[in-house]
């Protein structure tokens, strides 16, 4: 029988709470965001899920949210296995923006636009930008050109989706249990893959920071089910923050 899974998104950062775009941009957790970590950490020793493999991004929001909770499980030794390809979606040009003045700027209904659809990506940044990944050292080795200046949510899926098949879902079809710590989007991309769900569904996905996501399969790798672990009320509010977040200007 395959693994369970559970999918973690990295808890709140500090550009969370300065209200601006970070896609790609390396920003650290929040004293919130620590304490999600660790939070995320108990509600799986609750439902008795013991992770054997972790996987994360290459940004410190993700990698400190797993090593908060691997410290938390008295799990540090466990090996993890770190990829770009679980990075946060890529706001290109708008990454660094404040989303209150980018939306007096370019309207409200232009960056819910790039915000919230499917396949239209927001601005890309110019080759030669600074701020263009190429430029970061923990991209050196990939071809400048497979890295981002931009992406959509389509964009995303298309990028975490090679990684999910070579390099996720193999330790699950072999039984493993798999921790997955990453970020709003790229989980959803992934989320999309494993519910099926539309283009039109995706879109109206929240992902609530901190809350694992624990999935059950049939083999092989059928979604049997999934379910978000700890306190009903307490899950419902942090899906209501993050859906009174999506609704101003991001």
């Amino acid at each position: 029988m395959p693994g369970q899974l559970v999918f973690v998104r990295h808890g709140q950062s500090v550009w969370n709470l300065e209200n601006l775009f970070t896609g790609w941009i390396d920003v650290d957790l929040s004293p919130q965001g620590c304490e999600e970590a660790r939070a995320a950490a108990r509600e799986l020793v609750r439902a008795g899920f013991v992770p054997e493999l972790v996987f994360t991004s290459v940004l410190k929001r993700a990698i400190r949210t797993q090593w908060l909770m691997l410290e938390e499980l008295d799990l540090l030794w466990l090996p993890v296995e770190r990829s770009w390809r679980l990075n946060e979606r890529h706001y290109g040009a708008l990454q660094g923006l404040n989303k209150a003045q980018t939306a007096e700027r370019h309207g409200q209904a232009q960056v819910q636009l790039w915000r919230r659809s499917y396949d239209v990506a927001p601005p890309p940044l110019d080759f030669d930008d600074p701020r263009h990944p190429r430029f970061d050292r923990r991209y050196a080795g990939i071809d400048a050109h497979e890295l981002p200046s931009t992406e959509s949510l389509e964009d995303t899926l298309a990028r975490v989706l090679p990684y999910w098949e070579r390099h996720i879902a193999p330790p699950l079809t072999a039984g493993r249990n798999v921790l997955v710590v990453a970020h709003g989007n790229s989980l959803r991309a992934l989320v999309k893959l494993l519910d099926a769900l539309s283009e039109r569904e995706v879109v109206q996905l929240d992902i609530p920071t901190g809350v694992p996501l624990l999935y059950e399969f049939d083999a092989p790798l059928r979604r049997r089910a999934s379910r978000y672990l700890g306190d009903a009320e307490a899950i419902r509010a942090a899906a209501e923050a993050v859906k009174l977040q999506s609704a101003k200007p991001r």
